[in-house]
C-alpha cells in the first residue's frame, strides 16, 4: 500500500494522490463493504416487526440459512425447489459466459490484430453505441424480436423453415440471448486488452515454424490472453448470476432466476433477513466457483487485474 501511494505521488503529485486514495476508500467502504456487512448482519436475524427490532427477541440465528437448505418442512428434508433454482441459475450463467467467450474471442482478436486507425475506432464505436440504450429497453426489444409474432418467427415462417411460431420465450432462448448480449462488452474489452499487448512477431514466428491457424491460437494467443479471458469470464459470470431485469422480462412462465427469489423475499414477502440470506448464499457460491475455476486454470487474482 505504501509503495502504491508513493507511486501515485510520483506520477500525480501529493494533492491529487490524497484525493484519489480518499475517493477510492470511501467508494469501496460506503458502496461495497458497508452494504455487504449490513446484509450479512440482516441474514442472521429473525424477521421481526419494527417495534421488536432491538428488543430481547432480536438475536442472532441461523434460521434464514436453515430455511434455504431445509425449507419449512421436516428437519431431515432438503429445500429442493430453491436449491434447484440456484443450480439452474449458475448453470445458465456458465452457459452464457462460455457462449460470450466463443463469440467475443474472434471479435477481440480481429479488433486487436487486424484493425488499425480509423477502422479500429469505427469497430469500437459500433460495439459501444448500442449500449447507449437502457438495459430494460434492450430486454424488451429482445422480447419483441423473439416473440410469437416477432422478426425471427416471421422470417423463419416466411422462408419455410417452420410452419408455426416457436415459443422462444418459454424455451429460454430469448433469455439466454438477452443475457449474452447484455454483458458482451465485458468480455470483449478484457480480451482485446490482453491480445493487443501480444507482440505480433510471436504470431509470425509460430507461422514460420509451420503452425496452422488453430495451433497459433491454442499455443500462442490463448495462453498469453489467459488473464484477459479469466477477467472477462469472471465479470460476465458474476453479472449474469446476479441479473434481475432480463430474467424478469425475458424469462418464461416456468423459469425462475435465483435473483427473483431474492427480490420476492425483499419485496413481496417483506422478509429482509431471508432475502439477505439468499443474497449471501448466491454471493458466496459465485465467489467459490470463480476461485475454483481460477485455481483449476492456474490463474491468480493478480493476473486478472488488467
Amino acid at each position: 500500500m505504501r509503495d502504491l501511494f508513493y507511486d501515485l505521488v510520483r506520477r500525480n503529485g501529493m494533492a491529487v494522490s490524497i484525493y484519489l486514495m480518499l475517493a477510492v476508500s470511501l467508494w469501496v467502504f460506503i458502496l461495497i463493504i458497508l452494504p455487504q456487512l449490513t446484509m450479512l448482519d440482516y441474514s442472521f436475524r429473525f424477521n421481526l416487526p419494527p417495534a421488536k427490532i432491538g428488543g430481547p427477541e432480536d438475536v442472532y440465528t441461523l434460521e434464514q440459512y436453515r430455511y434455504f437448505f431445509q425449507g419449512s418442512g421436516a428437519s431431515d428434508g432438503l429445500n429442493t425447489l430453491d436449491i434447484g433454482i440456484l443450480f439452474k441459475t449458475l448453470l445458465a450463467a456458465v452457459f452464457v459466459t462460455v457462449f460470450d467467450l466463443i463469440i467475443c474471442y474472434p471479435v477481440a482478436f480481429v479488433l486487436a490484430k487486424s484493425s488499425t486507425g480509423a477502422k479500429a475506432r469505427l469497430l469500437v464505436l459500433a460495439l459501444i453505441v448500442p449500449y447507449w440504450i437502457n438495459e430494460i429497453l434492450r430486454a424488451f426489444a429482445f422480447r419483441i424480436l423473439f416473440g410469437a409474432t416477432g422478426v425471427i418467427n416471421e422470417t423463419g415462417m416466411g422462408l419455410g423453415l417452420w410452419d408455426t411460431p416457436i415459443d422462444f420465450i418459454r424455451q429460454d432462448v430469448a433469455l439466454y440471448a438477452g443475457l449474452a448480449y447484455a454483458y458482451i462488452l465485458l468480455m470483449i474489452f478484457p480480451l482485446y486488452n490482453a491480445i493487443e499487448s501480444l507482440d505480433r512477431n510471436q504470431i509470425e514466428a509460430a507461422r514460420d515454424m509451420g503452425a496452422n491457424w488453430w495451433q497459433v491460437h491454442a499455443k500462442v494467443v490463448i495462453p498469453y490472453a489467459k488473464p484477459g479471458i479469466a477477467s472477462g469470464m469472471t465479470m460476465v459470470f458474476m453479472l449474469t448470476s446476479g441479473a434481475l431485469a432480463a430474467p424478469q422480462i425475458l424469462g418464461g412462465p416456468s423459469n425462475l432466476w435465483f435473483t427473483q427469489l431474492v427480490y420476492q423475499w425483499f419485496n413481496s414477502g417483506g422478509n429482509w433477513p431471508r432475502g439477505s440470506a439468499y443474497a449471501m448464499v448466491l454471493l458466496i457460491v459465485c465467489i467459490a466457483l470463480v476461485l475454483l475455476v481460477m485455481r483449476l486454470f492456474k490463474v491468480s487474482i493478480g493476473e486478472i487485474k488488467q
